[in-house]
C-alpha cells in the first residue's frame, strides 16, 4: 500500500505535500508530483497539506482516479522521455532533483491554466 498523487495535481505541484514528507519520497515531474511506492511509508503526512486534494491513499482511491496509482508507478519504473532508464528507488528527491519529464498518463492531459484549477 502506498499514497498516491492524482491528476488533480497536474499543472498545479503546489509542493506542500513534499515539504511534509519525512522520507522524501515525492519527486517532482515536469507537470505533476509523484509518490514513489518503494520509498512511501504510509505516513498520510502529505495527504492534509494538498490544497486540490490530489493525494489519496491507494486502497480509498476512487475508480475514476485509478489511472493515477498506475502512473505513479509508472514514473520510477518506466522509461520517462528524455531518461536512458527507469528512475527506480533513488532514496530521496532531494538527491536527485526535479525531473523534466512526466508518465504518458500525465502527458495526454491538456494543459490548465491557473483559471482552470
Amino acid at each position: 500500500m502506498t499514497y498516491v498523487i492524482t491528476d488533480a495535481c497536474v499543472d498545479v505541484k503546489d509542493k506542500s505535500c513534499i515539504e511534509q514528507c519525512p522520507v522524501d519520497c515525492i519527486y517532482e515531474g515536469g507537470r505533476a508530483l509523484y509518490i514513489n511506492p518503494e520509498e512511501c511509508i504510509e505516513c498520510g503526512a502529505c495527504e492534509p497539506v494538498c490544497p486540490v486534494e490530489a493525494v489519496y491513499f491507494d486502497s480509498e482511491l476512487p475508480s475514476e482516479l485509478e489511472p493515477s496509482l498506475a502512473s505513479n508507478a509508472a514514473f520510477f519504473s518506466g522509461v520517462l522521455p528524455g531518461c536512458e532508464a527507469p528512475l527506480g528507488s533513488p532514496r530521496g528527491f532531494k538527491k536527485i532533483g526535479a525531473i523534466a519529464a512526466d508518465t504518458d498518463h500525465v502527458a495526454s492531459i491538456p494543459a490548465r491554466d491557473s483559471a482552470d484549477r
